[in-house]
């Protein structure tokens, strides 16, 4: 079986795109902290995660640099050679399911029309500080 669960904040805007054959996607990093620190000092791995289709348009609609997400999928290990001859890793992530972890006004990204003084903002529930979505309203 391959699945995994991270959770960690963005370490920078998502990247969106399209294949050739038309099917959306949406690539974001996440540091996702370890239990330990080395030399006082924390320290935290830097997961790439790609979602495809309706999560992925999703993800870049909401998620910005500094938001926190739990992430699920499934995981690919990729190895290459640097330019300076150093052997380099990478884990990336499929993700199968993204949960928004961040209330509605932290991290940070940039304006859209939606923050246009006169925009109409969206409702928030007091209980849990999250937004309200109408489930018509979201594209899977």
């Amino acid at each position: 079986m391959n699945k995994h669960y991270i959770i960690g904040n963005l370490v920078r805007d998502p990247e969106t795109g399209t294949t050739e054959s038309g099917i959306g996607w949406c690539r974001f990093t996440v540091a996702v902290n370890r239990k330990y620190k080395r030399d006082g000092q924390p320290e935290a791995d830097f997961m790439q995660v790609t979602a495809w289709r309706g999560l992925g348009d999703s993800c870049a609609k909401y998620l910005a640099k500094g938001k926190k997400v739990a992430v699920i999928g499934e995981s690919r290990a990729g190895a290459w050679t640097g330019r300076d001859g150093q052997a380099r890793g990478q884990i990336e992530i499929t993700a199968d399911d993204v949960e928004f972890l961040s209330p509605g006004g932290s991290g940070t990204r940039e304006p859209t029309d939606a923050d246009a003084p006169g925009a109409a903002a969206p409702a928030v529930d007091p209980a849990s500080g999250m937004a309200v979505v109408n489930p018509e309203d979201l594209p899977y």
